[in-house]
């Protein structure tokens, strides 16, 4: 199969960590890749340049197996055939924003964005905001906007376990969990065992329930955060936790639980779609799992 493979051209799209990735693989396996990039650098998350503009199957596809690719780049598009394809684009460049579960939002006087959005802190100098979602990009928000805001609010559904990256003795959280050892675990121990070996962990550190921020789920069941720091700027008051909004007014937004709060800014923490636009008829993804190449993990 390797042999039949050399020489291929592949096609890359984008030269972020995945990009650079699949051109060392390709090199390896003995393909010829060809990277197009959107920005002016290699390795970065937050260039937008220049794009792809299509992917179709060549003509003679059921025969060679080819591809057809448009790329645009100094306001040029060039046509090229490759033997395959690696889509290395990312997952975090079509904002999801689901305006309409937020009555009254299109009558905020206030200023709403998304995350995706947001670049620095100046700007919100003396702002009352509301960050509304609690994944990574929620919390490092509430975190670094309240050195600069005259409140934050940190807005959830349903609430979240959130993770250290320092674990136990000052080790890095990911080299003590994710070891051969625990993952032979995960496959013996009842999953009950799990969530409640990891609940009671983080509960010993902070209190969820207190805070409000006692998860709806069991901690298997979603995805949690990483925020060193977030307990701490919940605790200080830096940070509030608020429930899910229920509508907004003109200034304020209007809580679950019946509290109002006067805010200027809502930023929408609320994740992303996957799209590819540049593919034939915007090719549905059938498996979003992102395991590690080859199954790759620590040794210990």
């Amino acid at each position: 199969m390797q042999d039949m493979m050399q020489g291929k051209r592949i096609m890359v799209i984008g030269a972020g960590v995945s990009g650079l990735g699949a051109i060392k693989i390709c090199l390896e396996e003995g393909l010829e890749p060809i990277c197009s990039e959107e920005g002016n650098d290699i390795g970065g998350l937050w260039r937008y340049e220049s794009k792809v503009c299509s992917v179709k199957k060549h003509s003679d596809f059921s025969f060679t197996g080819q591809w057809d690719v448009v790329v645009q780049a100094e306001g040029k598009q060039e046509s090229y055939v490759f033997d395959g394809i690696m889509v290395c684009s990312g997952l975090f460049t079509n904002p999801f924003m689901p305006l309409q579960k937020f009555p009254g939002i299109m009558r905020f006087k206030g200023q709403y964005i998304h995350s995706w959005e947001y670049k620095s802190p100046e700007k919100f100098q003396g702002k009352k905001i509301i960050v509304i979602g609690i994944g990574n990009s929620g919390a490092d928000l509430a975190i670094e906007l309240s050195h600069v805001a005259a409140q934050v609010f940190l807005s959830t559904r349903r609430g979240a376990w959130i993770w250290n990256r320092v674990w136990d003795y000052g080790m890095p959280m990911d080299t003590v969990l994710f070891t051969h050892f625990n993952s032979l675990l995960n496959k013996i121990c009842p999953e009950f065992l799990i969530n409640r070996w990891a609940e009671n962990k983080l509960n010993a550190r902070f209190n969820y329930e207190i805070y409000g921020l006692l998860p709806q789920h069991r901690f298997l069941t979603h995805q949690a955060t990483v925020g060193d720091d977030l307990p701490n700027y919940i605790i200080s008051g830096r940070v509030l936790m608020k429930p899910n909004v229920t509508k907004f007014t003109e200034t304020s937004a209007i809580f679950e639980d019946g509290t109002e709060e006067d805010v200027d800014v809502v930023i929408f923490a609320t994740g992303y779609t996957y799209s590819f636009p540049f593919l034939e008829n915007n090719s549905t993804v059938l498996d979003i799992q992102r395991s590690m190449y080859k199954f790759v993990s620590l040794l210990s």
